[in-house]
């Protein structure tokens, strides 16, 4: 996802503090077209969040990932993250890494969404325009005291699909800027090999050795 380091510990917290929300999430009666996605990413963490950490890992991440492909314009957030030398990455190096920045996304939701205490969701009915024809999907994870952050979702139209190509903690700290300057410098001193590697083992770690490439 270096930002300064207060940026990616901010980010981490705000990530950390998702975890365990229950699963009252405020269902709009009819949402807009950039707000479903969302929704369904929310019912699908709620979904591993009731398996919890005593479902093997690899469990988790099966039920999510199809979710996880179907709202995030994955190829889109690491080509951005890549900057220009994703153009000149041959094509099977370039389906390499993005298997493995694949990999790492989904291992990095099931990790932190593995059991309830009594957190919920609010997702906002509508959204926010933002340049270029994106829009802004917001979120709250709201802890049993009332202690509120914001998860928010930067999305994307494609064909008849909205789809997030940013996440954006307490509404500013973006996931893509937070990762941006370890996935370029990593690539610029190992080439796409050394990002993938470094994917690789931080899907290793955040699974306990369960994923393997």
């Amino acid at each position: 996802m270096p930002l300064a380091s207060i940026g990616r510990r901010r980010w981490m917290q705000v990530a950390l503090a998702c975890v365990g929300a229950t699963a009252a999430i405020r269902q709009a009666s009819a949402d807009t077209p950039a707000v479903a996605p969302v929704r369904q990413l929310c019912d699908a963490l709620l979904r591993i969040m009731h398996a919890g950490s005593g479902t093997p890992f690899p469990q988790r991440f099966a039920m999510v990932a199809p979710v996880i492909d179907q709202v995030f314009d994955l190829q889109t957030i690491l080509q951005v993250s890549v900057g220009p030398t994703w153009s000149s990455l041959p094509p099977d190096q370039q389906t390499l890494l993005l298997a493995a920045f694949r990999r790492y996304t989904i291992a990095n939701y099931v990790s932190n969404f593995d059991n309830f205490n009594g957190q919920h969701f609010d997702i906002q009915p509508d959204t926010k325009p933002l340049p270029n024809g994106e829009q802004l999907t917001q979120t709250r994870i709201v802890s049993s005291s009332g202690e509120a952050h914001e998860l928010d979702y930067v999305m994307r139209q494609e064909g008849a699909r909205w789809k997030a190509v940013d996440v954006l903690a307490d509404g500013s700290i973006s996931r893509v800027a937070v990762q941006r300057s370890d996935f370029r410098r990593l690539v610029a001193r190992g080439g796409a090999q050394a990002l993938i590697d470094s994917l690789d083992q931080k899907t290793k770690d955040l699974s306990s050795g369960t994923m393997q490439p």
